[in-house]
């Protein structure tokens, strides 16, 4: 069994689908940042960066193993799996990769756009721009990258499931996927995925009612209680 220290977020939807799609048995451990209960003396024993998601394999060959950090919960789990992560060559370097872009690069990018664009008092308009123009740069990048296949890495993939929750909140990011029809492709048959919506549909009970609304949504959209700035910068 695996415990699942979980808040629903692009983060810990990523370990939640490998979760899924692997059919590991696990339990969720419910951790309400809300009530800054990720900073018990508990939860910092398994995540010293006081950050969801985290897991505790209780079935590890050397006795209960934690793991904290997203990136490398899946790289966990692919290595005890054998799954979602070519054992060696091009396509292992390639999820690789993409899943490392994410962690350093979408990931961050996109949260502080959502952070500027929603949550930031007025007069930051350069850090709104800065961050918004970043993220358009980050968009055509994925949207490049998925011409002409139908994964990110070729194969379906941790790299797959690493970016699928960010781009969910694209409005939030100032950004349109009418304007990357490569990544709305993609979103589109990632959201198909019965492990993919198993995983997205994990913790609505854990949420306000209005953030709950939006998470049933089938992708971010604008709600009058949970709106953002839409203006996109290109």
């Amino acid at each position: 069994m695996i415990d699942f220290h979980f808040f629903p977020s692009p983060n810990t939807w990523k370990v939640a689908i490998m979760l899924e799609e692997c059919g590991l048995p696990y339990r969720l451990v419910p951790v309400d940042i809300t009530a800054d209960a990720q900073f018990a003396p508990e939860f910092l024993r398994i995540s010293p960066n006081n950050r969801v998601p985290a897991i505790v394999d209780h079935t590890a060959p050397d006795g209960s193993q934690p793991v904290f950090e997203s990136g490398a919960i899946l790289l966990y789990l692919a290595e005890k799996t054998g799954r979602f992560l070519s054992p060696s060559g091009p396509a292992r370097v390639a999820a690789q990769e993409w899943l490392m872009w994410q962690m350093g690069g979408l990931g961050p990018m996109a949260g502080q756009a959502h952070h500027f664009r929603r949550y930031a008092p007025a007069g930051n308009d350069y850090a709104v721009d800065r961050y918004t123009r970043e993220c358009a740069r980050l968009y055509r990048v994925l949207d490049a990258r998925l011409a002409g296949r139908s994964w990110i890495a070729d194969d379906y993939s941790v790299a797959d499931m690493a970016c699928w929750g960010w781009v969910w909140f694209h409005r939030l990011h100032g950004q349109d996927l009418g304007d990357f029809p490569q990544i709305g492709r993609w979103f589109t048959a990632m959201s198909a995925r019965p492990a993919v919506q198993r995983a997205q549909a994990l913790g609505h009970d854990l949420v306000s009612p209005a953030f709950a609304r939006v998470l049933q949504q089938p992708a971010y959209d604008e709600d009058p209680l949970f709106a953002a700035d839409t203006t996109r910068v290109k």
